[in-house]
């Protein structure tokens, strides 16, 4: 393995695990490099300020300079480009905030966002941001329709609960991807925000296989006055728009 890639493994074990972040000993088991390499990368990373490191945890993360280059990459992605137009007028249609994710290994990531003004809660979403596949309505359509070994890599790990509503057992998300492909969308039932559900649904192209993710968050309390039927139904609409611009037959999408 080269220096460059043994940088970069570096910097992908860091970013996989930037919910909690990684420590010294999770880099090493995952890039499987020397200890003396790991360490001099890591401070080389940390003194460019691309990782920054909490001293108390004695975890590293990555830094915003590592994340505002991601997010000019994704404000050029050309699927964003394309979709962007499609998010705008489902955001007008329904008033909620909109979002584009693509996967990027056991990671998601948001490509594209339109946000409403309706929220008094913090979202979990920016334009570059990594979120986690199996408790968001984005990440659990982008895992729905990955590889067994996507899957098997995922959950080899505990799964981080981020409220009392996410899915930690292996065995329960698997039975809820099945649904997800059944039904062709998925739904976050504050999983990752309290107060926050989303309705995502897949992106296809010509080739039937996975391009991305819409989906659409909206206050949970929304589903006390009413059902959430509109929000389904919109999200489909549009997923199914954007897949037929894509080139797709249908928004049927095909598991890898």
């Amino acid at each position: 393995m080269n220096p460059l890639h043994k940088t970069f493994s570096i910097l992908e074990t860091v970013v996989a695990c930037q919910g909690v972040g990684a420590t010294y000993s999770d880099i090493i088991k995952d890039s499987s490099l020397p200890k003396s390499t790991v360490h001099r990368i890591l401070k080389d990373l940390t003194q460019l300020d691309y990782l920054t490191y909490d001293s108390e945890t004695k975890r590293y993360f990555g830094s915003l300079k590592l994340a505002a280059l991601g997010a000019e990459v994704m404000a050029h992605f050309r699927l964003s480009s394309h979709v962007h137009p499609y998010l705008v007028e489902l955001h007008q249609v329904t008033g909620h905030t909109t979002n584009l994710g693509i996967r990027n290994g056991l990671v998601g990531v948001f490509a594209d966002k339109i946000q409403s003004k309706d929220f008094g809660i913090k979202l979990f979403s920016e334009i570059g941001k990594p979120f986690p596949l199996h408790c968001t309505g984005l990440g659990k359509v982008l895992l729905a329709y990955s590889s067994e070994e996507v899957f098997r890599t995922l959950v080899s790990q505990p799964l981080e609960a981020y409220t009392e509503y996410t899915i930690t057992d292996p065995h329960q998300l698997q039975a809820e991807l099945k649904v997800i492909r059944e039904k062709g969308y998925a739904l976050d039932n504050e999983e990752i925000t309290k107060g926050i559900k989303c309705v995502a649904a897949p992106l296809v192209g010509h080739n039937q296989e996975l391009q991305g993710a819409i989906s659409i968050a909206f206050l949970a309390a929304i589903e006390n006055e009413r059902t959430i039927d509109k929000e389904i139904a919109a999200t489909l609409k549009y997923a199914s728009l954007i897949s037929e611009s894509l080139g797709s037959r249908g928004v049927e999408a095909r598991a890898l």
